[in-house]
């Protein structure tokens, strides 16, 4: 039997075991999906051992995403530029490759949930600098957008992905949040501004053009007060689920040797 899972801490809260066994069932796979709590302390350890426990490979949440680079033998391109792993797998001698998919899965969220969005049309205008930023900017510059205007409540994060990721990428103050809206073709929210238990993220999006497309990586509630405000003005949105849905497909195929298609059921599924 075929053995991966996801290592956190903590770790109960992640949906990805739900979503994982809705693609083992489908098909057919001799295989399981768990998670792991693995503290701050034995990451290295656990990572060594993926081999002998018998593990094709992991997916990596927080905390562990940036500390997981340096336990690996080789690293994906998208992970090197991102700094961060969410996908493990365990090569054949033992050896560790180490990925980072949630580019992918911001973008292919974006491609298969809007009509006909282009993304080199214009600027994007992203909110927040944490890791979940980095990966967003990176899939945005591979798919040709022109111009990143990045904005953070401190300036120091978005300041170190400037310089470490290049590219077009302009920073922008906070509290211009608003005027700086217009003329943008696409608006991000990667912060956890709006998530349940969460202050809402305070955005007027007069500025905003009304055939700028809005997506935002929440997806508990799955409709943000973001994307129902820009949904009620007229703008194309995209729910943050996609991501989490779309980020899983390449580490499936990596370990249970099938590339799954992401279905509308999983959705419910999985929230």
């Amino acid at each position: 039997m075929k053995k991966a899972a996801v290592i956190g801490c903590p770790v109960k809260h992640s949906l990805s075991p739900k979503l994982h066994g809705f693609w083992l069932e489908k098909y057919g796979v001799d295989g399981e999906y768990n998670k792991v709590e693995v503290l701050p302390e034995e990451l290295e350890g656990f990572l060594k051992g993926l081999k002998e426990a018998g593990y094709q490979g992991v997916n990596i949440t927080v905390p562990h995403k940036e500390n997981a680079v340096q336990y690996m033998d080789e690293l994906s391109d998208t992970a090197k530029r991102i700094g961060a792993v969410n996908t493990v797998v365990v090569k054949e001698d033992g050896g560790l490759f180490g990925d980072n998919t949630d580019a992918y899965g911001f973008i292919e969220n974006i491609k298969e949930n809007s009509d006909g969005f282009d993304f080199a049309e214009g600027r994007a205008v992203v909110l927040g600098a944490g890791g979940a930023s980095r990966a967003v900017v990176v899939g945005l510059l591979d798919e040709g957008v022109p111009e990143i205007l990045l904005l953070n409540r401190t300036r120091e994060k978005d300041k170190k992905i400037k310089e470490e990721i290049g590219g077009n990428i302009i920073v922008g103050d906070w509290k211009d949040r608003e005027k700086l809206l217009d003329g943008a073709n696409l608006l991000v929210n990667t912060t956890v501004l709006g998530m349940d238990g969460q202050k809402e993220l305070e955005l007027n999006l007069e500025m905003l053009p009304k055939d700028a497309l809005v997506t935002d990586i929440v997806y508990k509630p799955l409709k943000t007060k973001l994307l129902l405000g820009a949904k009620a003005r007229g703008n194309q949105i995209v729910d943050g689920i996609g991501m989490l849905l779309y980020q899983a497909v390449p580490g499936f195929e990596y370990w249970f040797g099938v590339r799954p298609e992401v279905v509308d059921e999983q959705k419910g599924g999985v929230l």
